[in-house]
């Protein structure tokens, strides 16, 4: 695998460090390093400056509004993005059921939905798990009955991220409850506006409203909502799922992540001599940035499988088992990093605009993300059912 960058590759580079610096919107920068909680409005008002550049889906087929970049100037937008701490762009239209409608959906299907996730008009929840059916997805209850040209939906979800915000949901529901788990369901898209759904918030471990359970209480959906086959849901939810988890990987931002453990662990607190001075913290980062790196080489195989025409397989799951674990691992050494200074709670004293931070800035967010993380070796499918599905499609167990 050649690895050196050519000279279109290096000044495609300079563009995108080029175009990041001069349009990434000065107030969401300015929440990010107080770090505020970020609004709707502060999530698409980058995703609007790319969909302008026509930069927002980089993944997607030029036909459906792609960029046509090769794979390794994804690999370098992937990396100048994280490089500039650039925010994520929410997964759920770009990454997940936008590819799911252009592959299987009708052409009315790709024609009202598609140009809304570029443009940012739709914001999009993913409906799948539920109450007892996470890792097991396939045994999920929501259920579906046909009744004309509609489908009654009565169920539950949970976990729903930013549901509170959504204009449409992508949901598996139970069409046949008689056959097989997973070929008894099917893929629905869903006005979050309509009568019978009830959202309400989670509150995490950090204090944060990000995710929640949504109640569907005789939600009548068109059948012309529905994508592809009435009871082969299933295989859009593999097909999802396999974009998912490797998009969850993260290794651009997880190199960000390092780099900023090793600025914290260089500078002295309370007078103490520097943490990276410490031999047995230093061989912690080290020993995560070589795990790291490995991720990466795998991450650069599975991109050039996908520019060869492969879509993303049973790689994936090593990328999501990996840099889930990755990302874990790095919190936790920020807040070992951060000491005393990341306790959730100790955030200064008065409220508002008279409060006042105690400790150094970089302190203010370890705790909130270190709990935050818990989760990513449970979305996208646990990694111990990722473990699973390697031993059967890749060892042949």
């Amino acid at each position: 695998m050649h690895l050196d960058f050519s000279p279109e590759d290096l000044a495609f580079q300079q563009e995108v460090r080029t175009f990041i610096a001069e349009n990434y919107p000065a107030e969401l920068r300015g929440k990010q390093d107080e770090g505020d909680e970020l609004s709707k409005e502060d999530f698409l008002s980058w995703h609007k400056v790319l969909a302008k550049k026509g930069w927002v889906a980089p993944a997607w087929p030029v036909e459906y509004g792609g960029t046509g970049w090769t794979a390794t100037q994804r690999y370098i937008w992937s990396e100048e993005t994280a490089r500039a701490d650039c925010i994520r762009l929410m997964p759920f239209g770009l990454s997940m059921v936008g590819p799911v409608i252009y592959t299987f959906g009708t052409a009315e299907q790709k024609a009202k939905y598609l140009p809304r996730i570029l443009s940012g008009e739709d914001w999009w929840c993913q409906g799948y798990s539920e109450p007892g059916s996470g890792s097991d997805l396939a045994s999920l209850r929501t259920k579906a009955v046909r009744d004309g040209d509609h489908y009654v939906v009565n169920g539950q979800k949970t976990w729903t991220t930013m549901a509170q915000h959504a204009d449409w949901g992508f949901f598996l529901v139970r069409t046949d409850p008689d056959a097989k788990q997973q070929e008894g369901i099917s893929f629905l898209l869903i006005d979050m506006k309509t009568p019978g759904i009830t959202v309400r918030p989670i509150i995490t471990l950090g204090g944060e409203h990000e995710v929640n359970e949504v109640w569907l209480e005789d939600v009548r959906v068109p059948v012309e909502n529905r994508v592809y086959e009435e009871n082969k849901g299933w295989t859009c939810a593999k097909f999802l799922l396999a974009h998912e988890r490797t998009g969850i990987a993260g290794v651009a931002a997880s190199k960000r992540g390092i780099e900023k453990v090793k600025t914290i662990a260089r500078a002295e607190m309370d007078g103490d001599k520097p943490l990276i001075a410490n031999a047995f913290f230093k061989r912690k980062i080290a020993e995560l940035e070589m795990d790291l790196t490995a991720l990466e080489f795998t991450e650069l195989r599975s991109l050039a499988g996908e520019s060869a025409g492969k879509g993303p397989g049973p790689e994936s799951s090593l990328l999501k088992i990996k840099g889930s674990e990755i990302q874990q691992r790095l919190t936790e050494l920020t807040l070992e990093a951060v000491g005393h200074y990341g306790a959730p709670y100790f955030r200064g004293f008065g409220d508002g605009d008279n409060e006042h931070p105690i400790g150094p800035d970089y302190a203010h967010r370890a705790a909130p993300t270190y709990f935050n993380t818990r989760k990513t070796t449970i979305y996208g499918g646990s990694n111990e059912i990722q473990r699973n599905i390697i031993a059967k499609m890749v060892l042949g167990l």
